[in-house]
């Protein structure tokens, strides 16, 4: 089974490491531009806003509840039963979109209220966001429908194409930045535009591979209630069971809106590179396990569901802890070759560092939730995701109020590391505790090696990365090799580490079970 995995995680990876690198590119375009001032604290609250509703669709709640039900009619219903599935959950997810996005478009000063309260005091500052959101706010109606169509297409093994898709949204707000941005009155305006046609390409490029599945949705009431019903069941607790890292920044960006101007885009910056190897890793086989996970439970298969979760855990830890001290160590250079230019300062480089650094301490425990929510969900249990996710939501206000006055900024980054990793802890407890989870031997030795490499690897990155002062001093084509080379230092340290205590390539691939079936 694992080698099947593995392969359409590294399809996926590979798909979204190209979206997450022209993100990288488009990040870099936008803060060139725009810098870290108020019309970029507004751009990223009128983006965020609708940006929150695609996790809980594309990536979240949706996805977690749909994905399920889906594999369960194709292992068990018929073919017409399956389309008759799909044409009821496009019809009603398409008319409870629309509803959403006209009473977004039309509240949109309220909206920003809510979300960026400190703005209150800016008139101008509110105004501008106002006029964005009601651009981007149609964003979250297409996505989701476009989340709609990358379900069907990951519960039929089709991972490639939704992971190719947000390669579309980077594209536009490039193309926005560059040639719309200097034709507009408000050139910010010009990533706003960026995002909605964004969505529209993106639902586009699917539709195609979903009629060579023959079950493109045909949108109508009433074909299959109770599949639907499931669904909605599913959905609605798993909508913030799943997504509470995404309510935490919520949390923090109302926080940081009464904050000094830039503090918001300083979280942004930083959390966009943490979101580079969640994505690149940590959604890809958060997506790849869900139908697997599904299928085992929906085959009453609990030593094939255990080793496929013994096994994705096994990459958490191998891949998420190096991730993590690569860019607490690294994030003033990494931040420093990729946006100081031009608008965004040296000072911005320090500021975005400190919340980086935070963010990062908190990859393991956002890529653990990924993982630990899908192997509750896919058993149908939601209740487990949403009690962790209350008890996670009131940690992160509690550590922000204690956190934000004497550390600012990264006080809200470091408040949402803690309490993900609360989270994570109880989605575990529990899933080891109800027979989900049955770690198989070798844990103790996993980690040790581990433990080993990432001392390794420390090594490498104190030995040729310079101090901070250095890489700011340095134009753009030395910061960029000098980084690659940290990057792949770091790398062959710590993987050359792994093998050097004993770690072989058939332990890190797995070695549990058998291919699922297709």
């Amino acid at each position: 089974m694992t080698g099947g995995l593995l392969k359409s995680t590294l399809l996926i990876s590979a798909n979204t490491t190209l979206s997450r690198i022209l993100g990288l590119v488009r990040d870099v375009v936008i803060a060139r531009y725009f810098g870290a001032g108020t019309g970029m604290d507004a751009f990223i609250v009128a983006f965020r806003i609708p940006n929150f509703l695609r996790r809980l669709f594309a990536e979240g709640g949706f996805s977690q509840a749909f994905v399920p039900v889906l594999a369960e009619y194709r292992e068990r219903r018929t073919r017409e039963e399956v389309q008759a599935l799909v044409d009821h959950t496009s019809a009603i997810l398409g008319v409870a979109l629309f509803g959403v996005t006209v009473l977004g478009v039309l509240c949109a000063p309220v909206v920003v209220l809510v979300f960026a309260p400190g703005f209150a005091g800016d008139a101008d500052k509110q105004e501008l966001t106002a006029a964005l959101l009601r651009v981007t706010f149609p964003y979250i109606f297409f996505i989701s429908l476009t989340a709609l169509a990358g379900g069907i297409l990951n519960t039929y093994r089709k991972f490639g194409v939704p992971a190719f898709t947000p390669v579309f949204l980077n594209l536009s707000m490039i193309a926005a930045a560059i040639w719309l941005a200097p034709r507009m009155e408000r050139p910010v305006e010009s990533l706003a535009w960026g995002v909605f046609i964004a969505g529209v390409v993106q639902l586009l490029f699917q539709i195609p591979f979903l009629r060579q599945l023959h079950l493109l949705p045909r949108p109508r009431l009433g074909r299959d209630r109770e599949g639907v019903g499931r669904i909605l069941k599913l959905m609605m607790p798993t909508l913030f069971g799943v997504s509470v890292t995404q309510i935490n920044l919520l949390v923090d960006t109302q926080v940081a809106s009464f904050l000094v101007t830039g503090s918001i885009s300083w979280l942004y910056y930083s959390d966009r590179l943490v979101e580079f190897p969640l994505g690149v890793f940590g959604i890809a086989l958060a997506t790849v396990i869900m139908p697997s996970l599904s299928a085992e439970h929906a085959r009453n298969s609990t030593q094939g569901y255990a080793e496929t979760l013994d096994w994705a855990l096994r990459w958490v830890f191998l891949i998420s802890l190096p991730a993590a001290l690569g860019l607490a160590y690294l994030s003033g250079p990494a931040l420093a070759t990729l946006f100081q230019y031009r608008e965004f300062s040296p000072y911005d480089v320090e500021m975005a560092a400190i919340s980086l650094m935070a963010f990062a301490s908190g990859l393991p425990a956002y890529v653990l939730i990924k993982i630990l929510v899908s192997g509750t969900v896919s058993r149908q249990d939601t209740r487990t995701p949403v009690r962790a996710g209350v008890i996670a939501l009131i940690s992160n206000i509690i550590f922000i109020l204690l956190l934000y006055r004497p550390l600012a900024h990264a006080g809200l980054a470091l408040a949402t590391a803690i309490s993900s990793y609360i989270n994570a802890g109880i989605l575990y407890v529990h899933l080891q505790r109800h027979g989900g989870l049955q770690l198989q031997a070798g844990w103790s030795t996993h980690l040790l090696r581990i433990c080993v490499a990432l001392a390794v690897m420390l090594l490498v990155l104190q030995v040729i990365s310079p101090p901070l002062d250095q890489w700011l001093a340095w134009p753009a084509q030395d910061r960029i090799q000098r980084l690659a080379l940290c990057v792949a230092g770091g790398a062959v340290g710590y993987f050359a580490a792994l093998r050097v205590t004993g770690m072989t390539l058939r332990e890190m691939l797995g070695r549990h079970g058998t291919e699922p079936r297709p």
